[in-house]
């Protein structure tokens, strides 16, 4: 569901039209909003399926054995716990509404007139009970949707005798309502005393600035600035802008100003902000503020890449700035200009004259200008002038790596080398100084340095423990050691990397190699290595994660299950992340990835899971329970992929990784380059596979459907890998940047084995979607093996 309707909570009637549906939505929406990361090839990321997984089927002792709880969530569940009378009811409304479930889901999602006519009938015919109530529940929060608000009411006030614990959300719906139609006095009636009465509803932040606001429209200035003074934190720019609308109609309306003005500037990307400077400007105000105030709003505006609107303010910044400051605001609106008008921020970067920080950002950005005209020469003369003029500034850092990476695209080896040591000198504890020390080690190993390989490669581990390059690192200092024979070392780094990043591609790869060790390897003595005892051990999953469902008698978890069956899909999730849903393993944040799934948004579910669980990779599967591993790894459409992948003899657990990796099986994915469905296929691309599978009446939109997607994506695919002799890892490298670029690396390159080749890929981007999927493909072959 893609709420976007704009909710603006106003004082005044004429203003009221547009109130409540963002502060009805907005908390609502930050859930796993972000899309994936989009490729820039044929084969692009975007998200979201139709099916569910299998469920697991798990032994009645281990049942048991899952619901036991930890002490900490015993005594989070005690402040949780309704009572026995109310789960019991609220049970036997959920049982009693199963059958509304599908229909409600489908009405909030597509508001058609028939999904309203089939639940206003079922509502009618549940009349006076528990399962009518939810029916009107969800045709009252789709009108408000569609700002139907007359026909809102009438649903909501129908609901309001058999809806139970979900009198709160009632209650805040009709809030809204009225308050779109400017009725404050009727907002007023409803709210007041929401807070004590409904202490643990999700509406508690929501109803400020409504409340406020209206108290405001009703004349009771001084109680609404009262109550807007006693929730101004955490700071939100709705009730900022209702506050300070508030003060505007008191003695002291200089108040209200400055309020309205520390919005402006302060939250300039808001849409309150909008409001703000209508206020003002009705007041009289100039909009002007003190030099920081105009510097926070310019910088504010380029971070949210609002180009123009920076230039804008950056202008205006020329005109106060100190003199110690001009120089980083004149580079600063160069910067900004490069969006805008390259041509001018080019010429005004040239003419500056800035010293200090400022000066080293201008130089940086003429060395970016210059890498991107090819110009090597002129990114070399910016480079020393950094050395000289901005030899610790960070800027001087970023310049160097990026003329490391167009060294190494040129194949200029050892220039790159230098560079990327360099910065890793330079600045060691930075950020990307563990970035540039391995690119450094693995061009010296490419180069057939490999004494100063093994010494670049475990200073990897002993500087950057904790960091993405580890595993890399200690794959190759194995392999060093397993080709010098040297079997003490080989075998500890390749078990060190086996046991602690267990479901990496390194760490797949290093348990191959650690089995395939002559015997003789095998009986030598383990020793402790003091390097490898500087990596971090994996943190245990706690006794929460082995929780799979929610405790007896959890309110929460409840609401949920009936805000489900009313298709209020995003409430039911925001129900659970007020019990720590998203939070690491628990059995909260199962079910919102279980409430995504059975909503067949597999992507949502995928990314969901990935952000509440950010180290799963590092550990074994059983570790966690399995239906953690089938939501983050489900295989939806696998009838289709099962006989696409045998028609083109494909592994189907590499044809499921690849859809994962491009789509994250969202089925109408289209990506910002324009490529299409489950494995992300560009349409010129589509027409010719079409062409070639005799495809009648085909146009882009069939990349959309699921089976034609998987067909056409899994020939094409194909092709790749006949290409490539059958190496999957040269056909994903071809998906992702271009056969044209395969082939030059394969030609250039002289490497020993694919994984060198793998690693040797100059592209991050796809170096890390190749490992990505042969990791995953592994992933699925364990998780379901074949039969």
């Amino acid at each position: 569901m893609a709420f976007r309707v704009k909710l603006q909570v106003a004082v005044m009637p004429t203003k009221l039209r547009t109130l409540a549906i963002l502060m009805l939505t907005l908390t609502t929406l930050a859930i796993a909003r972000q899309e994936p990361v989009q490729h820039k090839s044929s084969a692009q990321k975007a998200t979201s399926p139709k099916k569910k997984s299998a469920p697991q089927k798990t032994s009645a002792s281990k049942k048991a054995s899952t619901r036991r709880l930890s002490p900490a969530a015993s005594r989070a569940a005690a402040k949780g716990k309704a009572s026995p009378a109310k789960v019991q009811r609220m049970t036997r409304a959920f049982v009693a509404s199963v059958d509304l479930k599908a229909m409600a889901r489908q009405l909030v999602e597509s508001r058609t007139p028939a999904a309203y006519s089939g639940v206003e009938d079922y509502a009618r015919r549940h009349a006076a009970s528990d399962a009518g109530a939810l029916a009107w529940l969800a045709v009252g929060y789709s009108r408000v949707l569609d700002e139907q608000y007359t026909q809102a009411i009438a649903a909501l006030e129908k609901a309001k005798p058999h809806v139970g614990e979900l009198s709160d959300y009632v209650r805040y719906l009709e809030a809204v309502s009225y308050g779109a139609q400017g009725n404050s006095g009727k907002v007023v009636e409803l709210l007041h005393g929401f807070e004590a009465e409904s202490p643990e509803s999700i509406f508690q932040s929501d109803v400020v600035d409504v409340y406020g606001s209206a108290l405001a429209a009703q004349g009771k200035t001084q109680e609404a600035i009262a109550y807007l003074e006693a929730h101004r934190l955490p700071t939100k720019a709705s009730v900022e802008l209702a506050l300070g609308k508030s003060y505007l109609h008191t003695d002291h309306p200089e108040k209200g100003m400055e309020i309205l003005k520390h919005l402006y500037f302060t939250m300039p990307s808001s849409t309150q902000a909008a409001e703000a400077v209508t206020q003002l400007t009705a007041m009289g105000s100039t909009l002007e503020g003190s030099y920081n105030d105009e510097k926070t709003r310019a910088d504010l505006l380029a971070k949210a890449a609002r180009w123009s609107d920076a230039a804008q303010a950056y202008r205006r910044l020329l005109r106060t700035a100190p003199a110690a400051e001009l120089g980083s605001v004149e580079v600063a609106l160069a910067s900004t200009l490069r969006h805008t008008s390259p041509a001018e921020g080019r010429t005004m970067l040239e003419q500056l004259q800035a010293s200090g920080e400022a000066n080293a950002q201008r130089l940086y950005l003429l060395g970016e200008i210059a890498r991107n005209q090819n110009n090597d020469s002129a990114v070399a003369q910016n480079l020393e002038l950094m050395r000289q003029a901005a030899s610790t500034s960070q800027w001087f850092q970023q310049a160097l790596i990026s003329a490391a990476n167009m060294y190494l695209l040129e194949k200029n080896y050892d220039r790159a080398i230098d560079m990327f040591r360099e910065a890793q000198q330079r600045f060691p504890t930075n950020s990307r100084a563990s970035y540039a020390n391995w690119k450094a080690a693995w061009l010296s190993y490419r180069q057939g340095r490999t004494d100063t390989a093994k010494q670049d490669f475990e200073k990897q581990v002993m500087l950057y423990p904790d960091r993405a390059e580890v595993p890399a690192a200690l794959y190759w200092r194995a392999r060093i050691a397993e080709e010098e024979r040297d079997y003490v070392v080989a075998r500890a780094w390749y078990s060190k990397l086996g046991e602690r990043f267990h479901n990496y591609y390194y760490g797949y790869l290093g348990r191959e190699r650690l089995a395939k060790l002559p015997a003789t390897a095998m009986n030598v003595a383990m020793r402790q290595d003091p390097i490898l005892a500087r990596i971090p051990d994996v943190t245990p999953a706690t006794p929460e994660a082995l929780e799979l469902e929610a405790p007896p008698n959890q309110l929460r978890a409840e609401k949920s299950r009936l805000l489900e069956n009313a298709g209020l899909n995003e409430f039911a999730i925001r129900e659970l992340q007020a019990e720590r849903g998203g939070q690491g393993p628990r059995w909260a944040t199962l079910q919102i990835a279980r409430i995504y799934l059975e909503g067949g948004q597999n992507h949502r579910a995928i990314q969901f899971l990935k952000k509440a669980l950010p180290g799963y990779y590092s550990v074994d599967l059983p570790a966690l329970p399995r239906p953690y591993w089938e939501i983050l790894f489900p295989r939806p459409y696998w009838s289709d992929v099962q006989r696409q992948s045998l028609a083109n003899s494909l592994d189907p657990y590499l044809v499921a990784s690849l859809i994962r990796q491009e789509s994250e099986f969202n089925p109408g994915a289209v990506s910002h380059a324009n490529a299409y469905g489950l494995m992300q296929l560009l349409p010129q691309v589509g027409r010719g596979e079409a062409r070639a599978a005799h495809i009648k009446h085909f146009s882009t939109s069939s990349l959309l459907e699921p089976t034609v997607n998987i067909q056409l994506g899994t020939h094409y695919f194909k092709e790749m890998v006949t290409q490539y002799s059958g190496q999957a890892e040269y056909a994903l490298a071809a998906y992702n940047a271009g056969s044209n670029r395969v082939d030059d690396w394969l030609q250039s390159g002289h490497y020993r084995d694919v994984p060198e080749f793998v690693e040797s890929i100059p592209f991050t981007e796809t170096r890390e979607y190749v490992q990505a999927i042969i990791r995953n493909a592994k992933v699925y072959q364990r998780l379901y093996p074949r039969q």
